[in-house]
């Protein structure tokens, strides 16, 4: 069974997306992601947003499903990542290089 995120955004959401997208240095996820739900409430289709925004499907339904059981916050956000601690500090790091 395949289900169907709907993103529809409020004027708010629209303006901080847009502002997000205008200006200012952001992370590559962030900004296709913001892309994403942009997108996704213009009305384009899934295959659509993959081909405008150079995404997978799978980082488009993920997208969207945060948004949608989550918020703008949750959906733009990076979670953390599995992995192991850091060794050195980044002063130690650069000591060492």
């Amino acid at each position: 069974m395949n289900i169907v995120y709907r993103v529809e955004l409020s004027q708010d959401e629209r303006l901080e997306l847009t502002a997000l997208l205008s200006g200012g240095k952001h992370a590559v996820r962030k900004v296709k992601r913001a892309q994403i739900l942009l997108a996704a409430d213009a009305g384009s289709s899934d295959g659509e947003i993959e081909t405008q925004v150079r995404v997978s499907g799978s980082t488009v339904y993920r997208t969207k499903r945060r948004f949608v059981e989550g918020s703008l916050e949750a959906a733009l956000a990076e979670a953390p990542r599995a992995g192991a601690e850091r060794k050195l500090s980044g002063k130690e790091e650069r000591k060492a290089s």
